[in-house]
């Protein structure tokens, strides 16, 4: 059973990944004003000390979040498992570090830990465990900021910007009482509408949520 949940999701990933290689640059045009990740990010540059290890998971084209925190100083590594998105982000953002993985394949231990809309792109039945997996990647005492959009969906097939992809999501409660269960503490929940810039795309509410690991 292991092991066929585990084709299911590689061939998932394969078939997303695909799509955000197409998608590429277009993903910042739609996306030109990303308030809440800005906002987050000071955040979270408000409480790292100088020179933290910084990991930003499904981190696209590292604009603007990868970006912001390694400019301040940090020492940021990017994963994502578009290939497309890794080559962007390493061109935008030479400071980084920049991968192309998924969360499974991450080892370590970070001061912060960022994913920003990462579990938009799980079934919802997967959300539990990926949080478990976030939360042992952050050090104790150590920060956690996450994304999401508020909706009732679970692995909805989606056109996004020409392309298919499969999303989830949760209502602002559920998801907060999923990342308490996981073992953070919410400091602070911030809830945002965005339009895109883009026909392709659809208006929708943003959740984000600043955290810390006990």
């Amino acid at each position: 059973m292991q092991a066929a949940r585990e084709s299911r999701r590689a061939a998932r990933e394969s078939r997303q990944a695909a799509a955000f290689d197409h998608i590429g640059a277009q993903y910042d045009e739609a996306f030109p004003h990303k308030d809440g990740q800005l906002l987050t990010g000071e955040w979270l540059l408000d409480r790292l000390p100088s020179g933290s290890a910084v990991l930003d998971l499904g981190c696209g084209t590292g604009l603007p979040t990868a970006a912001q925190l390694a400019g301040a100083g940090h020492r940021v590594t990017g994963v994502d498992y578009s290939a497309e998105m890794v080559r962007l982000a390493r061109e935008n953002v030479p400071r980084g570090v920049f991968r192309q993985c998924d969360l499974y394949d991450v080892e370590g231990e970070y001061d912060a830990v960022l994913a920003f809309f990462v579990l938009l792109m799980l079934p919802l039945d997967e959300i539990p465990g990926a949080l478990a997996r976030m939360h042992r990647l952050v050090r104790p005492g150590g920060l956690f900021c996450l994304s999401m959009v508020e909706a009732d969906l679970d692995d909805h097939p989606l056109a996004f910007l020409g392309q298919e992809v499969r999303v989830s999501a949760l209502l602002r409660e559920d998801l907060r009482a999923q990342v308490e269960a996981s073992g953070f503490t919410v400091e602070e929940e911030r809830v945002l509408s965005y339009a895109p810039a883009s026909t392709q795309a659809v208006p929708e509410v943003q959740l984000f949520l600043a955290c810390r690991r006990p």
